[in-house]
């Protein structure tokens, strides 16, 4: 029993003595620790830009690009320009061989005018031969009507004399029905020939057949093409003698001064657009030119481009100039933060800790923890707008990987 109390004692000491070494030697690190040395930058006042770049292809504005399609399936018999020229308004540029379209036109036309003398037959009762057909048959019925009714007449006449029999004075009474009937079918041919299904047809028939004949003259005036207004042609894939099948492109021409471009802004990055912001464009063959513009829409929805979810904005450049071609890959920049005369840090001093944004601003040889607020921002630098002063001094981090804390003594080192 005494053994046993003997070692509990032994080991309460040797615990006792471990703790009490362990809080020497913390005492004597808290009392002999450095500095710890860090990096530090100034807060400034100057000015934030912050932009986001993408891919992009440029485009005529739609009310100055036109393009010219073959209105039938011949071939080319005119190629009046080049790849490239500028041409006035009105200029002729290709024209194909109209033979047969004229012909289509002179056949249209006929077709017309049959179905223009139909639909005037049956809203006048028939044709002009027709109805002056019937206006004689009707004429000779109605006499014959006015024969068979004196006949009648006589007969019935005759026989109160007991001069004609009963069976004459009913073969009268028959002729003078027959004739009546003959007359009122008569009359009805000359009122009401057709019905409302025959007038129906008629006017059906007559639009096939302007439609047709306007098909036909459009087709004939589109196998000549002009300028219709003054610009470039930037694209002329036909030549003399070729033949085109109907829909064929034949040419496509602009004013190459209103340009604007797709340009294709990654799903995140869209948030930081807004109309009206400026861009600048540049092209891989001309490298040391740059174009301007302006976001003039922003997208509806969101698409796939290759493995990519992006939005399409659309850029209206404000100072093309002819040399920025149509269906040219670019690289568009929008200009998203431009602020001027803020006060701004290093992006490393900003730091967020349990909610909050805050800084380690270096006052004498130690850190104190501030909490600021922010504004603008780029890839290197941020807007402060709350929380410091010009001048102050806040640190970007530790040359040997240890944490920034509040209070530690600290010493600046390049």
């Amino acid at each position: 029993m005494a053994n046993r109390q003997a070692s509990s004692r032994t080991a309460r000491v040797w615990i006792v003595t471990a703790v009490a070494l362990i809080l020497i030697f913390y005492v004597v690190h808290l009392m002999t620790r450095g500095s710890l040395p860090i990096r530090v930058a100034a807060a400034t006042i100057g000015d934030l830009k912050s932009t986001v770049a993408t891919n992009g292809k440029v485009e005529p504005q739609p009310q100055v690009n036109y393009e010219a399609h073959a209105p039938f399936a011949g071939i080319i018999q005119t190629v009046d320009v080049h790849e490239g020229d500028k041409v006035a308004a009105g200029k002729l540029l290709v024209a194909m061989d109209d033979t047969e379209a004229r012909a289509r036109v002179a056949t249209a036309l006929s077709a017309l005018k049959g179905a223009q003398a139909a639909e005037q037959a049956a809203q006048h009762g028939g044709t002009q031969e027709e109805r002056f057909s019937l206006g004689g048959e009707l004429q000779k019925a109605q006499i014959d009507r006015d024969q068979a009714q004196r006949d009648l007449e006589a007969l019935q006449n005759l026989q109160s004399s007991g001069a004609a029999s009963l069976s004459e004075v009913s073969a009268a009474q028959t002729r003078l029905a027959a004739d009546n009937s003959s007359i009122q079918v008569l009359q009805q041919k000359q009122t009401a020939r057709y019905d409302s299904a025959d007038l129906a047809h008629s006017r059906a028939t007559l639009e096939d057949a302007q439609a047709g004949y306007d098909a036909a003259l459009d087709a004939l005036r589109h196998a000549v093409v002009h300028a219709p207004f003054a610009g470039t042609v930037y694209s002329l894939p036909v030549s003399r003698t070729e033949y085109v099948n109907q829909g064929d492109r034949l040419l496509s021409m602009a004013d190459l001064s209103k340009l604007q471009v797709h340009a294709y802004f990654d799903e995140p990055e869209l948030g930081k657009l807004a109309v009206g912001q400026p861009t600048t464009i540049v092209w891989d063959a001309r490298p040391d030119e740059v174009w301007h513009g302006v976001i003039s829409r922003m997208p509806s929805t969101i698409i796939t481009v290759g493995t990519r979810n992006v939005g399409d904005v659309l850029v209206s450049i404000t100072d093309a100039d002819g040399a920025l071609l149509p269906e040219t890959n670019v690289r568009v920049t929008a200009m998203v933060a431009n602020e001027s005369n803020v006060l701004i840090v290093p992006r490393d001093a900003l730091h967020i800790e349990q909610g909050s944004t805050l800084v380690y601003r270096k006052q004498g040889d130690s850190l104190h923890r501030v909490k600021v607020t922010v504004g603008k921002l780029n890839l290197t630098s941020v807007e402060v707008t709350g929380g410091l002063q010009p001048g102050d001094i806040v640190a970007l981090g530790t040359t040997n990987a240890q944490p920034l804390s509040d209070g530690v003594p600290v010493k600046v080192v390049q």
